[in-house]
């Protein structure tokens, strides 16, 4: 097995690889897409106002002038995360707005579901990252 590397730093196998290897950008596109349209359908239901999306934000304390905004913010972060050359700053924008989502849960006490919901989609973002490009790990992981 051979590693090259290509303009953008990211390592590529090459030749006979195991089997998991090569499935592995598969299963990030399937978990990527998954995220990216659950978000995107959160974002957008956010913006149009969609009436019982309304209600549920109005029940957290959440104004509709700011769903809006919050729908606009989430549509741009998952912009950023779908975008091949800015998919690492997507997820750490992501990450962050999954963490407020769940910290308002908390301070809502609407039960540990929609904690636990908010955290796993923010870990299924990185995961989608991490099986694509398995580089970034490596990166993550490096010590001063």
């Amino acid at each position: 097995m051979v590693v090259i590397m290509n303009q953008d730093s990211i390592p590529q196998l090459s030749g006979q690889g195991a089997p998991a290897f090569k499935a592995m950008p598969r299963t990030a596109t399937v978990i990527k897409s998954l995220v990216v349209l659950f978000l995107a359908f959160d974002g957008i239901t956010k913006v149009l106002r969609v009436k019982p999306v309304m209600e549920a934000c109005q029940k957290m304390g959440i104004s509709p002038e700011m769903a809006n905004g919050i729908g606009l913010l989430l549509l741009v972060c998952t912009a950023f995360y779908v975008v091949p050359r800015t998919s690492i700053l997507g997820a750490v924008l992501l990450t962050g707005y999954l963490g407020g989502a769940a910290a308002t849960h908390v301070l809502q006490r609407t039960g540990s579901f929609p904690v636990v919901f908010a955290v796993g989609f923010g870990v299924l973002a990185w995961l989608g990252l991490l099986l694509r490009y398995p580089s970034i790990a490596g990166w993550m992981l490096k010590r001063p």
